[in-house]
C-alpha cells in the first residue's frame, strides 16, 4: 500500500525547506533510507530520506518549491499501484490529502495535478502591500508561477499612498528609491521612470557554462540581499595591538600536551575577547526587530564558517560563560560539523552577534555584512606591522591585527559602536590580564 513521505521537521526554528534537487525518478526503486532529494533550510542543505520501501510513485512538489515541515512531498508504494493525487496550487496550504487505491498492475502511474499559473495569495498580498504591480514582477515559481520571493525582489523604499494606488492602478514602474524624505517614492516620481529596454546582444562564439544558483548559494544570496535591503549598515575599522596575542598562542603552542592547550588560536583569543566585551556592551548583543530591540543575557557567537558548500554560520552558545579552552574545543567542534554536513539547523540559528576572520588570507580589513537580524558583526583581518610613535618621537613597528565592525545605525550609534570597538582593541592588547577575570 502506498505510503506518504514527509519534510521531516528540522529542529524548532525551521518551518519549511526549498527542494533543491531530486535524486530519483518517478518509478525508480527505493528503500528506506534513500536520499529522494535535497533540500534547503534557512542555513543549510539536508538530504530527505526515504521511510519506506517500494518505488517512487509520485513527487508532490517539483524543485524550488518552500514546502513546510511535516507535509507530504513524496509517495512510495508496490511497482504499478495507481495513486489519483490532488495537489494545491499554493505549496504553502495544508498538507495535502492523498487517496491511495489499488488497482491491477499497470506499467504507468497517473498523476493528476492542475497547472499552477498567475501569483500565490502571498505574492499578491505582497504586492499590494508595497505597491508593486504584479505586471513588473518576473516569476520563478513552479510553471511560471509568481511567489513571494519574486514581489520581495523588487521591494525598495516606502511609496507614499497616492504612488502606491497609482503604481497599482496604472501597472507603473516604482523605482527603488524616490525624491521624498528618506528615499520615500512619491507618485511624481513614477511618472519620471520608465520601463527598461530589453535588447538582446548578438551572441558571440564564445563558450559560456551557466551555473544554477542554489542550496546554500542561494540562501546566502537571499540573506545578504536581505540584509542589504532591511538594515543601515556602518563599519568601522581598527587595529588592536596583537604582540599580546602572539605570545600568548606561542606559549600555548609549546605547552605540555596534558593540559589540551595547544589547539588554542589566534581566533580563538579574540572570540574569547569578543565574548567578554559584549558583557560590558550589551546593546551590540541584540536583534533588531523593527518596533523591537531584544537584548540578550547570555553571548551566543556565530563563528562565519567557509565550506566546500558555502558559507555556514554554527552557533557557539553561552560563550561568555566557557573558558578559553572551552570555547576553543566547541568552536572547533562546531566547524567540524560544517565541514562534514553534519551540524543541523538549530546549530546555524540563534546566534546574537557573528566573527567572521578572513586573516589567514592576508585581508586587513573588510566590510561584512550584517547577519540580520543581529546588531552588529565583526570582521577580523591579518596580524600585521604597524608603525607605532613613542613618547621620544621615534617610530617602532609592531604587530596588529585588524578588525571591522559593521553595525546597524537603526539600532545603535557610531559613537556607541566607537566605544565598543575601543573596548575590544584594549581587551585583545591585554588578553593575558582579561583571561585572569
Amino acid at each position: 500500500m502506498a505510503q506518504q513521505v514527509v519534510m521531516p521537521k528540522q529542529g524548532n526554528s525551521v518551518e519549511s525547506c526549498i527542494i533543491v534537487e531530486w535524486k530519483v525518478k518517478v518509478g525508480d526503486a527505493v528503500s528506506s533510507g534513500d536520499v529522494l532529494c535535497s533540500a534547503e533550510t534557512d542555513k543549510s542543505t539536508i538530504d530527505v530520506e526515504s521511510t519506506a520501501d517500494g518505488v517512487l510513485l509520485a513527487r508532490l512538489f517539483e524543485e524550488g518549491d518552500d514546502v513546510p515541515v511535516m507535509v507530504p512531498i513524496a509517495v512510495v508504494g508496490e511497482k504499478g499501484e495507481q495513486v489519483e493525487l490532488e495537489q494545491p496550487v499554493e505549496v504553502q496550504a495544508e498538507p495535502q490529502q492523498v487517496a491511495d487505491t489499488v488497482v491491477a498492475p499497470q506499467p504507468v502511474v497517473a498523476v493528476h495535478v492542475p497547472d499552477a499559473h498567475g501569483a500565490s495569495p502571498r505574492a499578491k498580498h505582497l504586492s499590494e502591500k508595497l505597491g508593486v504591480p504584479l505586471s513588473q514582477v518576473s516569476p520563478s515559481g513552479p510553471k511560471g508561477r509568481i511567489i513571494e520571493r519574486d514581489v520581495r525582489a523588487l521591494e525598495g523604499q516606502p511609496l507614499s499612498p497616492l504612488a502606491k494606488e497609482q503604481a497599482l492602478a496604472e501597472g507603473l514602474v516604482v523605482p527603488k528609491s524616490g525624491s521624498g524624505i528618506g528615499g520615500r517614492v512619491l507618485a511624481s516620481d513614477l511618472k519620471q521612470v520608465k520601463a527598461p529596454v530589453v535588447q538582446s546582444a548578438p551572441m558571440g562564439a564564445e563558450e559560456t557554462n551557466d551555473i544554477p544558483v542554489k542550496g546554500i548559494r542561494k540562501v546566502t544570496a537571499r540573506r545578504m540581499m536581505e540584509s542589504m535591503h532591511s538594515t543601515c549598515q556602518l563599519t568601522l575599522h581598527a587595529y588592536a595591538d596583537a604582540r599580546a596575542l602572539k605570545r600568548l598562542r606561542a606559549g600555548f603552542k609549546a605547552s605540555k600536551p596534558e593540559l589540551g592547550l595547544a589547539g588554542i588560536t589566534i581566533n580563538d583569543l579574540v572570540l574569547f575577547a569578543v565574548s567578554r566585551t559584549l558583557v560590558q556592551f550589551p546593546v551590540f548583543n541584540a536583534h533588531f526587530l523593527g518596533d523591537v530591540i531584544r537584548r540578550f543575557g547570555h553571548v551566543h557567537l556565530g563563528v562565519a564558517t567557509d565550506t566546500a558548500k558555502g558559507l555556514l554560520v554554527p552557533v557557539v552558545r553561552n560563550s561568555d560563560l566557557l573558558s578559553l579552552r572551552q570555547l576553543s574545543e566547541q568552536t572547533k567542534a562546531m566547524i567540524a560539523k560544517c565541514k562534514d554536513g553534519t551540524v543541523q539547523p538549530d546549530e546555524l540559528s540563534g546566534s546574537t552577534f557573528t566573527v567572521s576572520n578572513v586573516g589567514s588570507f592576508g585581508i586587513e580589513a573588510f566590510t561584512p555584512v550584517l547577519n540580520v537580524p543581529e546588531v552588529a558583526i565583526l570582521g577580523v583581518g591579518a596580524i600585521t606591522l604597524k608603525p607605532v610613535a613613542d613618547g621620544e618621537d621615534e617610530v617602532s613597528f609592531i604587530e596588529h591585527i585588524g578588525l571591522s565592525l559593521t553595525m546597524d545605525h537603526q539600532a545603535v550609534d557610531g559613537a556607541d559602536a566607537a566605544r565598543f570597538l575601543r573596548a575590544l582593541m584594549d581587551n585583545i592588547a591585554s588578553i593575558d590580564l582579561l583571561l585572569a577575570l
